[in-house]
Formats: structure tokens, C-alpha cells, sequence
């Protein structure tokens, strides 16, 4: 088994991101198998140096290791191209010039009430989707999106393995969750070029990643994934989906809520023994 812990170096690490790299850390040892580390850092204008120096302060400070050099998506743009162009080839995307406000005023229009959200927020409504795909080169300094029905033309009835929270269930994903529940995601944005959904299908198979450990929230994103691992020819890896660790109040920690910061602990005298015990591991 080969497992992974993909932070991005844009704030502290919290008790929340320790327990999906011992999570992940964990089920690779149990295996037999491997753990590695990435650095999702596609977001330039976030991420930050002192803080990726921070994470790997932190995780070697908790007890883990992992193999070097470390994966650092910054450097990963002409393996991200390449996915775009391939799928671009296919007639399988097109450019959408959409405002996050074009979106929710469009999507709510004929609605009463609010509209349907999937994994990234509002439903697409199909604003910019041609009827037929878009010809010529693919254009660098654009959003481009997948058009979720075109795509489905070509593929069977897709599934992946989940074994988070101790199942071990294969997941049916229907055209009709696709259309109605996911829509056209984004798969690059014109100022990054690439989206997470696309980096982290394409970097999990370089990686050769067997088993996806992650926090439950991002369960909704997995159908896409499957979608594109599919769609570019890629391995479909098992799915972890854990639970989230919250505050007090139930809410999910955020890199801001800084008085739960690994290093803060660690400033305090406590173990990784003792961060263990409290994220209950």
C-alpha cells in the first residue's frame, strides 16, 4: 500500500492536518507499504517557503519520514498540460468566462429558494457550454471547464473501493449524480493554469498512490477524481475518507485557528505520544 499526506504550505498545521498524516502514515506501515509527502503549493499567490519549512519541521517533529525529494506540484505544470491537452483533444472541455456572481445569479434564476451546490460550490448551470467543442489550440489563459455529458459518452458505469471509517464498500457513480450533483467542474483556472482536481488525479497516479487518505469533506470531490482517472487513462486508487477533527463548538480546524498549531504544542512541552492521545489515535 502506498499512501500519501498532500498539505499546502499556506498556514500552520493543526491537530487536524496530524491526524491525516498519522492516519495515512499508519495504514501504509500496516500494509507494508510506503508513505510519501507532497506539497500541493499550486496556489502561488498562499503558498509560502517558510511555511512548507514548517511542515516538514512539524511532521518530523510527530515522527514521521518519507522519501526524497518531495513532490512539489509548483514544478508539476508540463504533467498538468498534458492531462488538458489530451482532454481538450477530445473535445472534453471549454473556456468559461463566468463570474462566481454570473454563476449564482444564473443558477438561481428560474429557482425558488437556493440553488443546488455539489463539490465546488454552486451547480454550473451551463452557461458557456457549446453545443459542439470548441476547435484550435487549447487556450493557455483561460478557465476551462469539463462538459460533464460529453464526457460520460464514452465511459461504463464507474465505482471505487472506500474503506474509511471501517467500511469496505465499493461507491457507484451514476451519469445522473455526475449531471445533476457534480456539473461541469473546472479543471484550470486562469491564474493557476490547473485545479486541484486535475493535479491531485494526475499527481496520485505519478506517485503511483494505491490507497487516497483524506478528510471526509473532500468525499464529494472523489466522484470527479474516478471521472478523470478514467478519462486520461489512469489507475482508480482505494479511497480513506476519515473523520475531521473539530473544536469545541463542532466546528472543522482551519489553518487560521492558530492556538491548535503543531508547533504551538510542541512550544508547550507535549509529545507526539500526547497529540496522539488528544486527536484520539
Amino acid at each position: 500500500m502506498i499512501t500519501r499526506f498532500a498539505p499546502s504550505p499556506t498556514g500552520p498545521l493543526h491537530l487536524g492536518h496530524a491526524f491525516a498524516a498519522f492516519v495515512a502514515w499508519d495504514l501504509a506501515k500496516a500494509g507494508g507499504g510506503q508513505f510519501l509527502l507532497r506539497i500541493e503549493d499550486i496556489d502561488r499567490s498562499r503558498a509560502g517557503d517558510a511555511w512548507e519549512r514548517q511542515i516538514y519541521e512539524d511532521l518530523k517533529w510527530l515522527g514521521l519520514s518519507w522519501p526524497e525529494p518531495v513532490m512539489r506540484q509548483s514544478e508539476r505544470q508540463p504533467a498538468y498540460d498534458a492531462a488538458l491537452d489530451r482532454l481538450w483533444a477530445e473535445g472534453l472541455l471549454y473556456p468559461c468566462d463566468c463570474s462566481r456572481r454570473d454563476i449564482l445569479e444564473a443558477a438561481s434564476a428560474p429557482q425558488e429558494g437556493a440553488p443546488p451546490h455539489g463539490p465546488d460550490g454552486v451547480i454550473y448551470p451551463g452557461t458557456c457550454r457549446p453545443v459542439a467543442p470548441p476547435s484550435g489550440p487549447r487556450p493557455r489563459e483561460a478557465t476551462l471547464r469539463l462538459d460533464m455529458r460529453r464526457a460520460l459518452k464514452s465511459l461504463s458505469r464507474l465505482s471505487y473501493l472506500e474503506t474509511g471509517d471501517g467500511r469496505h464498500e465499493r461507491i457507484e457513480i451514476t451519469d445522473a449524480h455526475l449531471i445533476e450533483e457534480v456539473g461541469d467542474p473546472v479543471l484550470a483556472r486562469r491564474d493557476m493554469a490547473t485545479s486541484y482536481h486535475l493535479s491531485v488525479v494526475v499527481d496520485d497516479a505519478a506517485q503511483g498512490i494505491t490507497c487516497v487518505t483524506r478528510g471526509a469533506d473532500l468525499a464529494p470531490a472523489t466522484a470527479i477524481h474516478v471521472l478523470l482517472q478514467h478519462l486520461l487513462g489512469l489507475p482508480v486508487p482505494s479511497y480513506h475518507h476519515h473523520r475531521l477533527i473539530r473544536d469545541d463548538e463542532g466546528k472543522r480546524l482551519a489553518k487560521r485557528d492558530d492556538a491548535r498549531a503543531i508547533a504551538r504544542y510542541r512550544d508547550d512541552g507535549l509529545s507526539p505520544a500526547d497529540i496522539r492521545a488528544k486527536i484520539g489515535l
